[in-house]
């Protein structure tokens, strides 16, 4: 059934067809409308899960890894501040090998107060073992929740679902919503390896002294490697089952590029038609959007860039006293390349301030004037 909705209503509709079993949330902004759907829906009898109200986001988090360690599917979403708060139960709820799903709609963190979209959010909970994937439509988001729950029970790691707020959480687009039984075939009742049960005991979240900690972090490594060999899998299966094509990460017009432009999230739409326009006009350049983004996709990564004479990576995030956070990690991948492209370090859209095509073009020309990158990353569409 295809229906226009918000994109906060993708994801919505991806948790009731995933036949979630416990939601636990606290409202705000932007991402309240996701949770006041499932609730509806829970009241409603369309989803057969119990709804957790909370009185804070770090709560929200601990009760779902009450329900997840009784063995539980479980969906959060938060924004921002939020998604600060919950930031020790994160570290807990991936050491924990936990597979819960949670929606981030990115928004800029306080400071001085702002609801719009950057990525700051998301990006600074990189280190806590969560995979994080970053998506661009409402049909991405859709799919990506369905496909979430197949990769975290499969390698019993979270996953965070990031995308910017209100250019997409508020944004009414056409979307396809899958009947329910091939969604039951392809993410089957989750069964948990070990569960919190009565009839056989056991004991959660114990104390590791020095002797075991080290081993522990170790298999965390060993699983997101696992995460970054199976998602293919899980986007191929996808492909097969729904028709619509997924993988770590999306090209566009970069097989004769000189100039590549790396994106993630809202901007990617309108850099395709930068490049495009750019195209018409001779310049070689073409676009790679980042999906996976932990585990980074190294080799994938390094493929997709090897050819480019100059990188240039648009930042909806900033990494005070560096610059941009997914510029400073694609320097750490080419880093140990053969082929090591100039890095150009943009800055844009920080708290929801658009990013045009006429922006990305500005960008693109500017970097293509120069012999090479500054030491300091370049903060596009400043007021003057």
């Amino acid at each position: 059934m295809k229906k226009a909705i918000k994109g906060n209503h993708a994801v919505s509709h991806g948790v009731r067809l995933s036949k979630v079993g416990v939601i636990s949330a606290y409202p705000i902004t932007p991402q309240t409308t996701i949770v006041e759907a499932l609730s509806e829906m829970c009241a409603g009898g369309e989803l057969d899960a119990r709804f957790i109200k909370v009185e804070s986001e770090h709560s929200a988090m601990a009760a779902l890894i009450g329900a997840a360690t009784a063995g539980v599917r479980t969906f959060t979403a938060t924004s921002g501040n939020g998604l600060l708060l919950m930031h020790e139960v994160l570290h807990w709820t991936a050491g924990a090998r936990l597979p819960i799903v949670m929606a981030t709609v990115n928004r800029a963190v306080s400071g001085v107060w702002n609801i719009w979209a950057e990525q700051t959010d998301s990006l600074a909970q990189r280190d806590t073992g969560w995979i994080q994937i970053f998506c661009e439509s409402s049909q991405e988001l859709l799919d990506g929740v369905i496909m979430a729950y197949k990769l975290a029970e499969k390698v019993m790691l979270p996953v965070m679902i990031a995308y910017d707020a209100f250019f997409l959480s508020h944004t009414t687009e056409i979307v396809d919503i899958p009947d329910q039984e091939p969604v039951d075939r392809f993410i089957p009742p989750y069964v948990p390896p070990v569960s919190l049960s009565f009839d056989n005991p056991r004991m959660f979240g114990g104390f590791f002294a020095t002797d075991y900690f080290y081993e522990h972090r170790y298999t965390l490594q060993l699983a997101a490697q696992e995460a970054l060999a199976y998602y293919p899998e899980v986007c191929r299966e996808f492909t097969r089952d729904f028709g619509r094509t997924y993988d770590l990460i999306e090209t566009y017009r970069t097989e004769d590029a000189e100039i590549i432009l790396v994106t993630a999230g809202a901007i990617t739409s309108v850099s395709r038609i930068a490049v495009d326009q750019m195209q018409g006009r001779g310049v070689r350049v073409g676009l790679m959007k980042l999906r996976l983004f932990r585990p980074v996709p190294v080799d994938c990564w390094r493929k997709a860039l090897e050819k480019a004479t100059k990188v240039v990576v648009i930042d909806r995030n900033l990494s005070v006293g560096l610059g941009g956070i997914f510029a400073s990690e694609i320097r750490s991948v080419l880093y140990g390349s053969a082929h090591r492209p100039p890095i150009y370090s943009v800055i844009a859209g920080l708290g929801g301030r658009d990013v045009t095509p006429e922006d990305v073009e500005g960008i693109l020309n500017h970097v293509i004037a120069q012999d090479k990158p500054s030491d300091a990353p370049l903060f596009w569409g400043l007021k003057k």
